[in-house]
């Protein structure tokens, strides 16, 4: 016969209970954690991939880090500080008016948008078009320049036939 237990479970439990939520929390992939940010500027931008995954935009598209965080490198503190001069509004909207701004926020002479739409960072000087930037802007201006950026309302889903 197994003993009847009654009353609370001794105090080792609870703590070996809390050893293994903060253990396992540790192993959930830091993938799964990403902010809300992230998935508003892969969406605005048109991204392709899974909102998942660190190669469709990397951490360091906004920060120094490769894991987030702090500190941020020039292009996120474009945004913090879009953020901070107009609380009102979202981040999306931040965004499209940084990128609209035309400001070249790591200072390798390609704006902002420029290389947001070229696919590579614009923090990082290191990360730039190799495209020429007078055909790439070309390019960018009959795709049709940064308000292909603009915060769009969502898209309804279909109505099921009758």
């Amino acid at each position: 016969m197994a003993p009847k237990l009654t009353g609370s479970a001794p105090v080792w439990a609870a703590g070996a209970g809390t050893v293994l939520l903060l253990v396992g929390a540790a192993l959930v992939p830091s993938a799964l954690a990403r902010p809300a940010y992230r998935e508003v500027t892969v969406r605005q931008l048109g991204y392709p991939g899974s909102l998942l995954s660190r190669t469709t935009m990397p951490c360091t598209f906004c920060h120094v880090n490769e894991r987030g965080g702090a500190p941020w490198n020039s292009f996120g503190e474009a945004l913090k500080g879009e953020l901070g001069r107009r609380p009102d509004v979202k981040f999306g909207t931040a965004l499209h008016e940084v990128l609209s701004a035309n400001g070249d926020s790591d200072g390798d002479g390609y704006a902002d948008a420029l290389e947001v739409f070229a696919r590579t960072r614009p923090g990082d000087a290191d990360s730039r078009p190799k495209e020429p930037e007078t055909s790439l802007r070309a390019r960018f201006e009959e795709a049709g320049g940064a308000a292909q950026y603009r915060v769009r309302p969502p898209t309804k889903p279909p109505s099921p036939a009758r």
